[in-house]
C-alpha cells in the first residue's frame, strides 16, 4: 500500500519541507507580490491544492515571467494533489534542471529524490534508480541538511529488502536523529514511523508500536500538513493490518476518513466514534466490477469527490473496508470497495486490486457464487493472489482439488510473515479448513501449529482468536475435547466485535456441546449463530444452522443415521440437489455423493424420492401442509 503514495509528495525540499509542515517560507511573498503565482503559494500553504494547481498551471501556460525553481517545484506538488501525475513528473524534471542551473545542490537533490519514488510508484524502476543516484551526489555536497532524512529512510527500506536488519535499524536512527536535528515536526514524525517500521519487523512489536504511537499523536492532534499527515496515515493503516491490530485500525480508520473528508483548511481532530455496525449501513448498489463502473457508482451512491480533491482518500478507504468487512458492516463495505477504485491514481493498481479482493470476499460468505468468481478475477488481473478467498470458493463448490493447489501455491509465493502477520495467517486459517474438509488432518495440524506460533509472535487478539478457532476445529475432527480453545476463540472474536466469525466458532461449539452430551447448549449455540448469519446476509451459512437446528430435535436419529447423513437427507427432501448440499454444508459434492450412498444403504431405499418418503415418515423433517 505504502507504494502507492509517491514519498516525495508526502515529504519535502528546500522550500516544501516548511510547507508540509506548516511553516510555509513563501507566505510573506504572497503577501507583498499579489500575483498569481504569490497567490498559488498562500494556497499551497494551507493546503489548498487545487486552487494552487489551478493557479500554477495557468502561469506556466501564460508567464508573465519565468517559474522559479521552487515555482516548479510546487507546481509539481499541486499537480499530483490535482491527479496528474505526468504532469508532476514533467513539473519536477524542469524544477531538478533549473535547480542545478542556478548551482542549488540542495534543491536539486531533494527533487532528485521525489523524482526516484515517482519513477518507483510508475513501476519504472531503472529511472528510479538514477534518480536516486543523483539525489546521493547532489547531496553529499550538504551533509547536515534535512533532505538527508530522505536518503536515511531510503537506506533503511533498501536494507530491509536485503534482510540486513541491523543496517536498516542504523539507517533508522539516522534518519530520526537528522530529523530532530531539522525540527521540523512533519519529518520527525515520519522519522518514528520509519523506525517503528523496523522494529515490527523484526518482531519488537512492543518498541515498534510505542514508536509508530507517537508518530501519529502528532496526526491525530493536527500538527501537520496534508502531506504529511496523509502519508502517515496510509503507512500506519497498512502496519496495523499487516500486524492484525484490529484496535490500532479501527481508531486510525475512523480518524483518516474523517480527515480525508474534511475541507482542506481545517487540521486534523480525533473521530467521534462512527457507526459500523450491519444495521447502519445504508442500501447501496454493490460494487462494480470494473473501475470505470465502481467510480460511476460511487456518484451515484453519494460519494466524496473524485481523485483531483485529495488522493490519499482511496488509500485510506480500503483500509476502512478492511475495518468494516471484519467489522460485519458487508453493505457499507461494499460500496466503500466500489468508491476506492474511482479514488485512486493509475499508480495505485495495487489498491483497487485489493478493493475487488474484498467485494469478493462479502459476496462469497453471501453465497454469491459467481459475483465472488468475477471479483476475484478483477483482483488477479491488477496484480493481487485472490487467496485464500478463491480457495474457499472452490471448496464451496465441491472443488476441493482446486483450493488444496491454491492455497499451497499462496503459502509458497508469500513472503517473509514478519511483514505481513495477518495475510499469512489468513491464508494458514484456510489451510487448516480446506485440510479438514477433505480428511487430510496432519495436514491441517501443520498449518494450526505454524498459525498458533504467529499468534505467539505477533501478540494480538485477532491473531490468537484465528488459531484458537482452528485449534478448537482440528480437536473436534479428532474427537478431542475442543470446548475449551473453542469458548477462548469466541470470547476473542466477541471483544473484537468480529460477528461472522463469532457466528462460525459458535457453529463449531454446538458440535462440541452436543458431543459433551449438552443438547441445550447446542441449541442455543446455533440459534445464536443463524441470527447472526441471517442479519449479515451469510444465507449458506444460515441455511446450514437451520439445518442443524431442525435435526437438534430429536437425541437418536433413525436408521442408524449420523448427524451430517441426517443433515444431507433433510435437504434431499428439500428438493436440494447435490451441489446444492455441498454448498449448503460446506463440503465436496464427491463428500455428498458418500453420504448419500450410505444413507441408501442405511434405509434400505434406491432413490431420493423413497429416502425423502423415509425423512419425512420419521419426522426428520415437518411434514408439508395439506392443500
Amino acid at each position: 500500500m505504502a507504494a502507492a503514495v509517491p514519498v516525495g509528495q508526502a515529504t519535502g525540499h528546500p522550500t516544501a519541507v516548511g510547507q508540509a509542515t506548516g511553516q510555509p517560507a513563501a507566505v510573506g511573498q504572497a503577501a507583498e507580490q499579489p500575483t498569481a503565482v504569490g497567490r498559488a503559494r498562500a494556497a499551497a500553504a494551507r493546503d489548498s491544492w487545487a486552487e494552487a494547481y489551478a493557479l500554477l498551471a495557468e502561469a506556466d501556460r501564460h508567464p508573465s515571467e519565468a517559474l522559479t525553481a521552487g515555482d516548479l517545484d510546487l507546481l509539481a506538488d499541486a499537480a499530483w494533489w490535482a491527479g496528474h501525475v505526468d504532469e508532476s513528473v514533467a513539473a519536477r524534471l524542469r524544477a531538478h534542471a533549473a535547480y542545478v542551473a542556478a548551482g542549488d545542490h540542495r534543491g536539486a537533490g531533494a527533487v532528485a529524490w521525489w523524482l526516484h519514488f515517482e519513477y518507483r510508484c510508475l513501476g519504472r524502476p531503472a529511472a528510479a534508480a538514477g534518480w536516486l543516484h543523483r539525489s546521493r551526489h547532489h547531496l553529499e555536497h550538504v551533509p547536515d541538511c534535512p533532505e538527508q532524512c530522505f536518503l536515511a529512510w531510503t537506506d533503511a527500506e533498501e536494507a530491509q529488502e536485503h534482510r540486513d536488519p541491523a543496517a536498516a535499524l542504523a539507517a533508522a536512527r539516522r534518519m530520526t536523529r537528522i530529523a530532530a536535528a531539522s525540527g521540523d515536526p512533519g519529518l520527525v514524525a515520519l522519522s518514528r514511523q520509519a523506525q517503528a517500521a523496523v522494529l515490527l519487523a523484526e518482531g519488537r512489536r512492543a518498541e515498534g508500536m510505542a514508536l509508530l504511537d507517537d508518530a501519529m499523536v502528532a496526526v491525530l492532534a493536527g500538527e501537520l500538513s496534508g502531506m504529511f499527515t496523509g502519508w502517515l496515515f496510509c503507512l500506519a493503516l497498512t502496519q496495523c493490518m499487516e500486524a492484525a491490530d484490529l484496535a490500532r485500525a479501527v481508531e486510525w480508520t475512523d480518524a483518516a476518513m474523517t480527515w480525508c473528508e474534511a475541507p482542506w483548511s481545517q487540521h486534523v481532530r480525533p473521530a467521534e466514534p462512527r457507526p459500523t455496525g450491519p444495521d447502519t449501513a445504508d442500501t447501496a448498489d454493490t460494487a462494480a466490477d470494473t473501475a470505470a463502473d465502481s467510480a460511476g457508482d460511487a456518484d451515484t451512491a453519494g460519494a466524496s469527490p473524485s481523485v483531483t480533491d485529495n488522493p490519499f482518500r482511496g488509500l485510506c478507504r480500503i483500509h476502512h473496508v478492511e475495518v468494516l468487512d471484519l467489522l460485519g458492516a458487508w453493505t457499507l463495505a461494499e460500496d466503500e470497495a466500489g468508491r476506492v477504485c474511482g479514488e485512486v491514481m493509475a499508480d495505485s493498481l495495487d489498491v483497487a486490486a485489493e478493493a475487488y479482493y474484498e467485494a469478493g470476499e462479502i459476496r462469497r460468505r453471501q453465497g454469491r457464487i459467481d459475483a465472488a468468481a468475477l471479483s476475484y478475477a478483477h483482483a488477479h488481473e491488477l496484480g493481487r493472489v485472490p487467496q485464500p478467498g478463491l480457495a474457499l470458493l472452490r471448496l464451496a463448490q465441491g472443488k476441493a482439488d482446486a483450493a488444496v493447489a491454491g492455497l499451497r501455491l499462496a503459502l509458497a509465493c508469500h513472503g517473509d510473515p514478519r511483514h505481513d502477520l495477518l495475510g499469512r495467517a489468513r491464508l494458514l486459517a484456510a489451510q487448516a479448513e480446506v485440510a479438514l474438509a477433505v480428511g487430510d488432518v496432519a495436514g491441517a495440524e501443520a498449518a494450526v501449529v505454524e498459525l498458533e506460533g504467529l499468534a505467539g509472535a505477533g501478540g494480538t487478539p485477532l491473531l490468537a482468536a484465528m488459531a484458537d478457532t482452528a485449534r478448537g476445529a482440528l480437536a473436534l475432527a479428532r474427537r478431542e475435547p475442543a470446548l475449551v480453545p473453542l469458548r477462548r476463540a469466541l470470547a476473542g472474536w466477541l471483544e473484537l466485535r468480529v460477528p461472522y466469525e463469532a457466528a462460525q466458532v459458535r457453529m463449531l461449539l454446538a458440535a462440541a456441546d452436543r458431543s459433551a452430551g449438552d443438547e441445550e447448549a447446542a441449541r442455543l449455540e446455533l440459534a445464536a449463530a443463524r441470527a447472526v448469519f441471517e442479519r449479515l446476509g451469510a444465507l449458506p451459512d444460515a441455511r446450514r444452522a437451520a439445518a442443524l437446528l431442525a435435526g437438534r430435535r430429536r437425541h437418536a436419529l433413525p436408521g442408524g443415521l449420523t448427524a451430517r447423513e441426517a443433515e444431507v437427507l433433510r435437504l434431499v427432501a428439500a428438493g436440494a440437489k447435490n451441489r446444492d448440499i455441498a454448498q449448503a454444508l460446506v463440503i465436496s459434492e464427491h463428500t455428498v455423493a458418500r453420504h448419500l450412498n450410505n444413507i441408501f444403504a442405511k434405509l434400505d431405499v434406491t432413490s431420493r424420492t423413497a429416502a425423502s418418503a423415509y425423512a419425512y415418515a420419521h419426522d426428520l423433517i415437518p411434514a408439508p401442509a395439506s392443500t
